[in-house]
């Protein structure tokens, strides 16, 4: 069954432990931490998927598995240096797949699923893959027309002729073990066309950041974590793959997010550890409010100083009666088991942070990059601040460039869990190292006691006639509790061709349901936009009275398109900016 946990002054301190017999140096291996948790906890579930039909492997069947998949690879030619694809919805197939290529000793290169077949396949050509795993449903259409020189395919889903659990190689075969500091997985940030930006992160860059980050967030062998959110991005593979096999944790594989889909598997899976995007928990908490606005005036208003009381006592005394007070209003959204919610990819409402915990929920949201692995801060559950994104976590460095009167400029970091550089892109890489070593992150902000602030990305800084710098993010977070609001995307609009200033414009879509309503008051398509354009006015002259002057929006135009977004829900700027472009 493993060793015993020792009392660890860090969540490290166990490895020791194992130090000398399952890995040398200060870090393992992925593939050495995972043999790890499968020594401590082989009979522990560890992957979980509820849908098509239920299905859960065991640390050691899922080790099974994952060598039987392994040694195959390695008979079909995969080792060290060889680069193999992945891509497909989040399944316990995913994870085993995942594993198995490093286990082969070969690099995984983790692709969105959401990408069309042709920008698929110009990834895998820049990455020179010749080997993929995916789901059935597009087996067939990548490669079809020979844009990519595949030597296999390998179906994520059952009932192919491919399906990779029928994948068993031979026993004796050796597989070659790496170090700790060789590449283990090439993500893509952005850009599917032209050169791409694909990111190569060390063994030791994704598990240092792993376990370092586990000193502002406990988590444990006990925990069930809730995987959602697309598995190849950064955030999810960290903060929840990689994170739960760390300690022995359970994953509950979810695909879609279709909220009355996510609350029966968080109930069925018991989930403790649920990890979204903000827009997510912002829907989720409009629906818990508005219950309870429901149950009558009287009501609402004494749930919401017992809410403050449960809040202030959290904040003050470090106890969380929450949790027990308002039992059974979590529990009519699943929640009635979580014990912490992490908010990532993007910024979150300050309210919304505020409200989750008097409620008795830990919430915690962080910050990073998928150049940094990405975690580089965290807010600790015993000593939160709302409107921070986190504590800087241990043996990580951080500055501000060129800060402002404000102590607002562009944030650098230097830490273990820092990316190597682009793959295949000297240039790109120049451009985020300086001389110094320190990664340029792209993003603005601040630190206080250790403590950042998140303003923006430096590169969508929009720069107004009287010299002030606006960062759009700091506006559009002002809508997200707006529920006529669905997409929000604030952009500069130039007013002065010689100084080249800027005013501010937002570009908005209106969600489904208050265009439904409007709709039905009415019927003459003009007089409906026109309502439509009247009303948002109206939410942006609120918004603007709560922004200092130079700040205010001063144009909106109404799209009945929905804005193009990222897998991680994000509004994609650029494209929005060329689309509206004056």
């Amino acid at each position: 069954m493993g060793k015993s946990k020792k009392s660890t002054q860090n969540p490290w301190d166990f490895l020791e432990e194992y130090r000398g017999t399952f890995f040398d140096g200060e870090w393992p291996t992925l593939v050495e931490m995972f043999e790890i948790s499968v020594s401590r906890y082989p009979n522990k579930r560890c992957f979980t998927a509820f849908a098509p039909t239920e299905f859960t492997l065991t640390y050691s069947e899922a080790h099974d598995k994952i060598v039987e998949v392994a040694n195959y690879l390695v008979s079909k030619g995969i080792g060290p240096g060889v680069k193999v694809a992945l891509t497909g919805k989040n399944s316990p197939e995913w994870a085993v797949a995942y594993l198995a290529v490093l286990y082969a000793g070969g690099i995984i290169v983790p692709l969105d699923y959401q990408l069309s077949d042709k920008e698929l396949q110009h990834l895998m050509n820049f990455a020179s893959v010749r080997h993929l795993f995916i789901d059935s449903e597009r087996y067939d259409a990548i490669d079809a027309n020979k844009e990519v020189d595949l030597e296999f395919k390998i179906s994520l889903e059952e009932g192919h002729s491919e399906y990779i659990f029928n994948k068993k190689g031979p026993k004796n075969v050796t597989r070659e073990k790496v170090k700790v500091d060789e590449l283990a997985a090439i993500l893509f940030t952005s850009g599917t066309t032209g050169t791409p930006k694909g990111v190569m992160l060390t063994h030791s860059n994704l598990v240092s950041d792993c376990y370092l980050a586990q000193a502002n967030l406990s988590i444990s062998s006990s925990d069930i974590f809730y995987a959602l959110l697309p598995i190849h991005h950064s955030y999810t593979m960290l903060a929840v793959f990689i994170e739960a096999t760390s300690v022995g944790a359970e994953i509950v594989f979810g695909k879609k997010l279709i909220v009355s889909q996510i609350l029966k598997e968080l109930k069925k899976g018991n989930v403790t550890m649920f990890l979204a995007v903000p827009m997510l928990f912002n829907k989720m908490l409009k629906g818990l409010m508005n219950g309870i606005k429901e149950k009558g005036i009287i009501a609402y208003g004494l749930i919401r100083f017992l809410m403050s009381i449960s809040g202030l006592i959290k904040k003050v005394f470090k106890v969380n009666p929450g949790h027990k007070m308002f039992n059974g209003i979590l529990a009519k959204l699943s929640m009635d088991k979580i014990r912490i919610c992490i908010s990532g990819g993007g910024p979150l409402p300050a309210n919304t942070f505020k409200l989750f915990n008097q409620l008795g929920i830990d919430f915690v949201q962080g910050y990073g990059l998928t150049e940094t692995s990405p975690i580089v801060t965290l807010n600790p559950t015993d000593a939160y601040v709302e409107t921070s994104v986190g504590k800087i976590i241990p043996r990580t460095e951080m500055k501000i460039l060129n800060p402002d009167a404000n102590g607002v400029g562009e944030i650098l970091i230097k830490g273990p869990m820092v990316m190597q550089g682009y793959y295949n892109n000297p240039e790109a890489t120049k451009e985020v190292f300086d001389d110094e070593g320190w990664f340029h992150s792209g993003d603005a902000g601040y630190i206080i006691n250790n403590y950042l602030y998140l303003t923006g990305r430096k590169l969508s800084l929009i720069v107004t006639e009287g010299g002030k710098n606006v960062f759009p993010e700091e506006i559009e977070d002002m809508f997200q509790l707006y529920d006529e609001v669905e997409q929000i995307c604030v952009l500069g609009y130039l007013v002065d061709k010689k100084s080249l200033a800027e005013g501010i414009r937002a570009i908005i879509h209106p969600s489904e349901k208050f265009s439904d309503d409007m709709a039905k008051l009415h019927s003459d398509p003009k007089a409906l936009d026109k309502a439509v354009l009247d009303h948002m006015q109206g939410v942006v002259d609120k918004v603007n009275k709560e922004l200092l002057p130079y700040k205010r929006i001063e144009r909106i135009t109404i799209t009945k398109e929905p804005l193009e977004m990222t897998s991680t829900k994000k509004v994609k700027r650029h494209v929005v900016a060329k689309l509206y472009k004056d």
